[in-house]
């Protein structure tokens, strides 16, 4: 038996050596292999990105008793809302749009009305498509953010390069899709020339409120205040509200700017 068990032992010792699991070319084989990671017995999980939304006002007049407010409207894609651009045609009333590639490519003739009215309107830079500048995965209202640098970098050239295709000036300030930024995009945003363009008064609610109460938040816009509307929502009740807010505005003898009017306007602002 002991004779037997010996001989077992050999045949197979044998056969193990004779005939290799698998066969490597030694060509592929680099002649330095990294140790793999250790991971450890539970990954740590990503920490999601803050979102910040940041503030922008006015710094005080220099003139005693003057009310200044800036006029801003995101033109995200869509068409125009004309009973806020008569309004603003008509009473000549300065406003700050800023335009997305998509919105430029559907509205010609309404490019060529801001185009004919240069004093009056000054256009900035949305973006490309309308993707948050955020460089995280993740939904903001339900939209996908850009995810990642090179994607916040695409949407932001995107737009400018857009605007620069459409005869239009090189933009200085830039407002992404939905207000909302992490701490890298802005820098990264403020890296390539661009100030980021907060507001203090959100007087529609992305469109989505009633002709009253966005009536109500514009009309009550104070000294300095950034107001932030959409121009790209003809069929929302908001749009009505914008317009007589403004009139409303007008009436108490605000005075309206552009962004570009504000020499000294920056975007080292408080965040909300």
């Amino acid at each position: 038996m002991t004779r037997f068990l010996s001989s077992l032992a050999s045949l197979l010792l044998t056969a193990a050596v004779a005939t290799p699991v698998f066969a490597l070319d030694s060509a592929a084989v680099p002649a330095q292999v990294s140790p793999l990671p250790k991971v450890p017995a539970q990954a740590p999980a990503i920490r999601a990105a803050k979102l910040l939304e940041p503030t922008l006002r006015l710094p005080k007049s220099k003139i005693p008793g003057e009310v200044r407010v800036a006029l801003t409207f995101d033109a995200c894609m869509g068409e125009v809302d004309q009973r806020i651009l008569s309004v603003l045609v008509s009473e000549k009333i300065p406003a700050t749009i800023f335009v997305t590639a998509r919105w430029l490519r559907r509205n010609p003739q309404t490019l060529a009305v801001f185009k004919a009215h240069p004093e009056q309107f000054e256009l900035e830079n949305h973006g490309e498509n309308h993707v948050p500048a955020v460089d995280q995965p993740m939904q903001i209202y339900g939209i996908a953010a850009a995810g990642s640098p090179q994607a916040v970098e695409r949407e932001v050239a995107g737009g400018a390069g857009a605007m620069l295709a459409a005869s239009l000036p090189a933009p200085r300030w830039f407002r992404g899709a939905t207000a909302k930024y992490d701490v890298s995009a802005m820098t990264q945003i403020r890296g390539m020339g661009f100030r980021i363009a907060g507001y203090s008064v959100n007087g529609d609610g992305g469109s989505l409120l009633g002709a009253a109460m966005s009536e109500k938040h514009i009309a009550g816009a104070r000294d300095g205040d950034v107001v932030l509307a959409h121009i790209n929502q003809p069929t929302h009740a908001a749009g009505e509200g914008v317009a007589k807010g403004i009139l409303a505005l007008k009436r108490r003898g605000v005075t309206f700017v552009r962004l570009a009017d504000v020499p000294d306007l920056t975007d080292e602002t408080l965040m909300h």
